[in-house]
C-alpha cells in the first residue's frame, strides 16, 4: 500500500478510534484517482501549435576519421584505437564484435 509522507500525522489515539469501515472507505477513496497512462501515447497524440517540422533539415558536422581511430571491419563504426581488439589479416575487429 503507497503511503504518503507529505499528509499530516495523526496521532495514534485518533487511529484506535477509526471503525474498519471507515478504514476500507478510506482506502478506497484514496485508489479511485489512480490511473495507469502510457506517457508514450499521450507523447505522440500532443502536437505543438504552429509546429510543422515537415521542411527542416538537419546539419550535423562531419568529421573525417581521425588518425587514432579505425573502422572495425565487423560492424563497420568508427572507434578509438583503445577500442580495437585484435588484427585479424589486416581487418580491425572492436572489442564490441571480439566478445
Amino acid at each position: 500500500m503507497a503511503t504518503d509522507y507529505d499528509a499530516p500525522r495523526r496521532e495514534s489515539d485518533d487511529l484506535a478510534e477509526d471503525s474498519l469501515e471507515e478504514l476500507k472507505a478510506r482506502r478506497n477513496d484514496a485508489q479511485s484517482g489512480v490511473v495507469d497512462e502510457d506517457e508514450g501515447a499521450i507523447a505522440e497524440n500532443f502536437e505543438l501549435p504552429g509546429a510543422d517540422l515537415s521542411g527542416e533539415e538537419m546539419t550535423v558536422k562531419v568529421l573525417p576519421k581521425q588518425a587514432d581511430e579505425f573502422t572495425c571491419a565487423s560492424c563497420f563504426l568508427v572507434h578509438h584505437r583503445s577500442r580495437l581488439a585484435e588484427d585479424k589479416n589486416g581487418q580491425l575487429i572492436c572489442r564490441d564484435c571480439a566478445a
